[in-house]
Parts: C-alpha cells; sequence; structure tokens
C-alpha cells in the first residue's frame, strides 16, 4: 500500500469531507457574489506597481498571512512548488544586491521586504500530505524536465496570488525581473533544489514615484472566441 493510500480519508470519512466542502462553497456564494469595484481596483485594475516606499515596517504577522491567502490558491495536483524568502536585514539585502540590475538596487534597498519568489524541483516529494488520495510521485520522480515546467508554472502562478494577497491585505508590491537568477540561486540555494522565478518588493509604497499608467491591449486584440 502505498504512503499517499494509507493516510487518505475513505468510506463515511471521505464522503463527509467532500459535503463540508460543497457545503462551504454554497455557503460562501451566498455570503457574497462577487468583489464590488472599489476591491476589484484595490488588488487589480487600479493598482500599480511601486518603485519608492515609506520607512514603514510590514509586521511579521502581516506576512504569515499573506502566505496563508496564497497558499489557498490553485496548483495543478495540488502541488504548491513555489517557497518565499523574505529579505528584511541589511546583511540579507546586501547579499540580494549582488544581483541586480543597478537601476533596480535602490528599489530594494529601500523596501521594508524584498520577497524571493523560488520553486521547488522536488516539490513532488511532498505530495503523500498535500494529494493523499492518491500516490502522484511517480508523475514526476526521474523526470527533471516535467518537474522543472510543473514548478515553475505553478510557483508563477502562486507568485501571482502572492501579490493580489499583499494588496488585499493592505500592502503595495513592485515584482522586479532586473536581475539573474543565477547570482540568487548561487548567493541563497546552493546546494539545494530551490531555483529562483522572480523578486517583489512589498510594504508601503511612497506614491511620488509613480508615473501614469501604461497602456494595456484592448479585449479584441488579446482575445478570441473560437
Amino acid at each position: 500500500m502505498t504512503q499517499a493510500a494509507t493516510s487518505a480519508p475513505t468510506g463515511d470519512a471521505l464522503a463527509q469531507l467532500r459535503e463540508e466542502a460543497r457545503n462551504d462553497v454554497r455557503a460562501l456564494r451566498e455570503r457574497i457574489q462577487n468583489l464590488d469595484d472599489d476591491a476589484i481596483d484595490l488588488i487589480l485594475r487600479g493598482a500599480r506597481s511601486h518603485y519608492a516606499w515609506q520607512n514603514k515596517a510590514v509586521p511579521r504577522e502581516l506576512l504569515e498571512t499573506i502566505y496563508e491567502i496564497t497558499a489557498a490558491g490553485a496548483t495543478s495536483m495540488n502541488t504548491c512548488p513555489a517557497r518565499f524568502f523574505f529579505i528584511e536585514t541589511l546583511e540579507a539585502k546586501q547579499r540580494l544586491a549582488k544581483s541586480l540590475k543597478e537601476k533596480n538596487i535602490d528599489k530594494m534597498m529601500s523596501a521594508p521586504v524584498t520577497v524571493i519568489i523560488a520553486h521547488d524541483l522536488d516539490f513532488w516529494t511532498k505530495l503523500p500530505f498535500l494529494f493523499p488520495h492518491e500516490d502522484r510521485r511517480p508523475f514526476f520522480q526521474g523526470k527533471p524536465e516535467h518537474c522543472e515546467t510543473t514548478a515553475f508554472r505553478n510557483g508563477t502562478l502562486q507568485g501571482a496570488y502572492f501579490m493580489i494577497a499583499a494588496r488585499a491585505v493592505g500592502l503595495d508590491v513592485g515584482a522586479m525581473s532586473g536581475f539573474s537568477n543565477a547570482i540568487v540561486d548561487a548567493e541563497f540555494f546552493a546546494g539545494t533544489t530551490l531555483k529562483s522565478n522572480f523578486l517583489c518588493n512589498l510594504g508601503y509604497a511612497d506614491e511620488s514615484a509613480l508615473f501614469q499608467k501604461l497602456p494595456r491591449l484592448p479585449f479584441e486584440t488579446a482575445c478570441k472566441f473560437l
């Protein structure tokens, strides 16, 4: 018997859990049908990427809340490959600065927190806990390319959840890709199965650094009905 099978609920216990899950979703839909325009503006439509920051600390309890919200988001097979490293101290920021393009160093150094959003290529070893009703480890074991594709895709998805969650609880974000992944990986993840994806500054923004919002593609250009 597989490890997954031995830990998964069965029979009446499984039926009860499934019914509870369905009732939870029905209750949520009865409680709230959709977000209002202000909420949508806060998390996406009116949100901005920020480049300057107030000298105001972010409580660690709030970072834990952001992760809790992020972790609730869907990933394929519930793989949850993303890993989040909160860079707060001067020593850690100086290490991270080695990887940044020069124009991004001040943005990172002035942010209360910079998050390295990474993914674990050995995410599949956690599947007996994350996907207990069936052993899905053979889908990934000995298949490094499939592991890399799955980890990158779902880790990126979780990174987007993270940014939206941060905005939803009142923080501002500024994602960055102007850095060397190889340097970050050598500095922070050497000897591990972790790989960096992108960076995200986090805190309370100084809006004086903003410029006008850039255009987005219209529906007719980006979308097709088939």
